[in-house]
Order: C-alpha cells, then sequence, then structure tokens
C-alpha cells in the first residue's frame, strides 16, 4: 500500500507555491488593465467609424490617422494580452507540476524551473508591449493648435 505524503510536506509545497500564486494575481491585475483599455480603444475606434463617412477634408484625413493608430493599439494590446494569459497558464502550470513532484516523489526541478523562467519571460513580453502601447497611445494625443487658443494670451 503506498504510503500517503505527511501533512509536513504538503504544507512545505503550498509554500513552495505561494511565490506563483502572488504572480498570478499581479498577472490578474495586469490583463484587467490591457482589457480596460482596449475596451477604451474599442470604443473610440467605432466613434470615429460613425463619424468617418461623413467627414470631408483636414477632418477626414485625422479620421482615418487616428483609426490607423487605433488599429495598431489594439494589434499592441491583443498580443499583449495573450502574453499575459501564456504567462499565467505556465506560472498555473509551475504550480502543479510542484504539488505533482512531491506527491509522485518525481525529481523535475529543472524542468518546474523552466518552466517558471518560461512564465516570467512571458510576462516581460506581456509588460513591454503595455509600455509600447502606452507610449503610442501618448505620441498620438495632440490638441489641436486652433483647441488650444494661444492667440488670447
Amino acid at each position: 500500500m503506498p504510503t500517503l505524503p505527511a501533512v509536513s510536506t504538503i504544507a512545505q509545497t503550498i509554500s513552495l507555491s505561494l511565490s506563483p500564486v502572488f504572480m498570478l494575481a499581479g498577472i490578474g491585475a495586469l490583463l484587467n488593465v490591457l482589457a480596460g483599455r482596449l475596451s477604451r480603444v474599442i470604443d473610440r475606434a467605432r466613434a470615429l467609424e460613425q463619424l468617418h463617412p461623413s467627414a470631408a477634408g483636414a477632418d477626414r484625413q485625422r479620421y482615418v490617422r487616428e483609426l490607423r493608430l487605433l488599429d495598431r493599439r489594439i494589434s499592441i494590446i491583443n498580443a499583449s494580452l495573450s502574453l499575459a494569459v501564456a504567462s499565467a497558464v505556465m506560472t498555473c502550470i509551475v504550480v502543479v507540476l510542484l504539488f505533482v513532484a512531491e506527491l509522485a516523489k518525481l525529481h523535475f526541478g529543472t524542468f518546474v524551473a523552466l518552466t517558471f523562467i518560461m512564465a516570467m519571460l512571458l510576462l516581460i513580453a506581456a509588460l513591454t508591449g503595455f509600455m509600447v502601447e502606452v507610449r503610442v497611445s501618448l505620441r498620438a494625443i495632440h490638441v489641436r493648435q486652433e483647441l488650444l487658443e494661444r492667440d488670447r494670451r
């Protein structure tokens, strides 16, 4: 009859899994921010799509320029979301592997470490994509000179 693991062994494994679980909480927060940004970009794109057909001249050019930028932002956010989800999945796999290794008395610490490294690399890529999207959005924000009323000083 196989022996069951000691409670202290399971408690130690739970302690080991806490760091990846906290990482999952951080990834969840990042996913929330990215989803919020994506929603706002999509709302703005839909509003511009309504204005575009009736616009002419400089306004039409401005709408087209902004729509192109919004399309780029959507792509960047979507890629960042995918990377963050992949990182979360890899982090979950790390937690599962920690328990499987302990319960089955398997010794694949190197595989667990490599899985965690992959989760971190995916998270780094997602955060980099987030920063790129923020920079793209900030570069696009320019208030037209005529709206600033600088002549009225």
